[in-house]
């Protein structure tokens, strides 16, 4: 079985390659991804997988740095969207099986969900 490191940067490879299926086969089936500064919250991976999908903008990753210990792991990765670069820290918890079963993830600064998400998130 992959450590929770391994599964988190398997997850962080197939979302910058746009490999939709390895990315979903990554995630439990009743995921959940937070973004407390937009108090957002995806249920689902269906759902989840299309909020990538469908995510704007010419976009870039890179993964800073994974630790993690058992089920849990922790990312510190830099985006590009567009041409600004953007930190961002993700908390990951795993499943019995392995499998991504909550994702949780902060950014540097507050701000307002951009829109055409409305269908994917429910607000908290």
């Amino acid at each position: 079985m992959a450590t929770a490191e391994d599964t988190v940067l398997a997850y962080w490879a197939a979302c910058e390659a746009r490999d939709w299926v390895r990315f979903g086969a990554l995630l439990a089936e009743d995921v959940v991804y937070d973004l407390p500064q937009t108090r957002e919250r995806i249920h689902g991976r269906r759902d989840y997988l299309r909020f990538n999908q469908e995510y704007p903008g010419d976009w870039h990753l890179t993964v800073v740095r994974v630790v993690g210990s058992g089920r849990h792991a922790a990312s510190w990765t830099s985006f590009t969207v567009d041409g600004g670069a953007q930190p961002a820290t993700t908390f990951f918890e795993l499943d019995n099986a392995g499998a991504i079963s909550r994702v949780t993830e902060f950014w540097p600064e507050p701000y307002d969900p951009p829109a055409g998400r409305e269908h994917l998130v429910e607000r908290y």
